[in-house]
């Protein structure tokens, strides 16, 4: 028997990808917004597809801002694009 793959939606492209291939960011209760790599952390959580080109658009357009109701800080974009170099 196959074992389901969990999916996800990707914020930014509307795709719905497997969550392997998403990274999961986290706003937690206190307004901490975190990358959430064990994709386990607790909190309001928004997936941006492995892509840089996704990444820059995103903090272009306040996408993930508005889907979690908090103001990122460029050093969340920043780790974003340099884990995915």
């Amino acid at each position: 028997m196959n074992k389901k793959i969990p999916m996800r939606t990707c914020v930014v492209t509307r795709e719905s990808l497997p969550k392997k291939e998403l990274i999961r960011i986290v706003r937690d209760k206190d307004g901490n917004v975190v990358i959430d790599e064990s994709g386990k952390l607790n909190g309001r959580g928004a997936y941006l597809k492995k892509d840089i080109d996704v990444i820059k658009k995103c903090q272009k357009s306040k996408i993930l801002e508005r889907t979690l109701n908090v103001s990122i800080p460029e050093s969340i974009y920043e780790e974003l694009i340099n884990m995915l170099k």
